[in-house]
């Protein structure tokens, strides 16, 4: 029963990071200044195609799947099936999360709102990433590319995430500017983004990582 308890908190907490994260990823798509990185790929497939995020959202992370198994040369079929699990879910909250904000908040019509959209996607994105990543359950194909980037090419943790973050624009910007003639997705949101949301993220983790964990490992049921 203890391990049941921790194990729904957990998921609790992972969910809602996920759907957390992408809450702040649909207010940055809604401020019109360029998303950030991760997202960079899916949103301009959108822009592309005219079909919803969530759905490109869902393509996106099937290519990064690929692109792990075409660089490990390995079938890890658990692996592999729990990540896609995750993008349906992450891809659900995308569409939603963008009609929530699209029906409740104020259209962008001003400078001064698309930046304050901008800014707090900031501390959304951060907030949702300390859920997700503090309840320590299967990464996003995203993520996980980047570790099979850090472990195959000898590179350190953030040299690979740089370098995963720049190719997935640079493949977003090429993406757009092939289709809509304009960089699209791309924008001085997304330089933001890639400087202030580790940022955001790490004091938000050094506050409130240790007590979250505490509270997901800790069980109302007495052994």
């Amino acid at each position: 029963m203890k391990h049941y308890d921790r194990t729904i908190k957990q998921v609790t907490v992972y969910l809602s990071g996920l759907f957390i994260l992408t809450l702040g990823i649909s207010l940055s798509i809604y401020a019109g200044l360029g998303v950030s990185p991760v997202s960079s790929l899916a949103y301009a497939f959108t822009l592309a195609t005219g079909i919803s995020v969530g759905l490109t959202t869902i393509i996106a992370n099937v290519l990064f799947i690929i692109i792990q198994i075409i660089i490990t040369r390995e079938w890890k079929f658990r692996s592999y099936l729990a990540q896609f699990i995750i993008t349906l879910f992450f891809g659900s909250f995308a569409d939603f999360t963008l009609w929530l904000v699209q029906a409740f908040l104020p259209m962008p019509e001003t400078m001064l709102l698309r930046v304050v959209y901008l800014m707090a996607s900031l501390f959304v994105v951060s907030f949702g990433l300390l859920g997700y990543l503090s309840a320590r359950l299967p990464m996003m194909p995203y993520d996980a590319l980047t570790y099979v980037i850090s472990d195959h090419f000898n590179m350190t943790f953030s040299k690979a995430k740089v370098t995963s973050d720049l190719l997935n624009v640079i493949i977003a910007g090429i993406v757009c500017l092939l289709t809509v003639h304009q960089l699209g997705s791309i924008g001085i949101g997304t330089i933001i983004a890639a400087l202030f949301i580790g940022k955001i993220l790490g004091v938000f983790i050094r506050s409130w990582q240790q007590p979250l964990v505490k509270w997901m490992m800790h069980s109302k049921y007495k052994p």
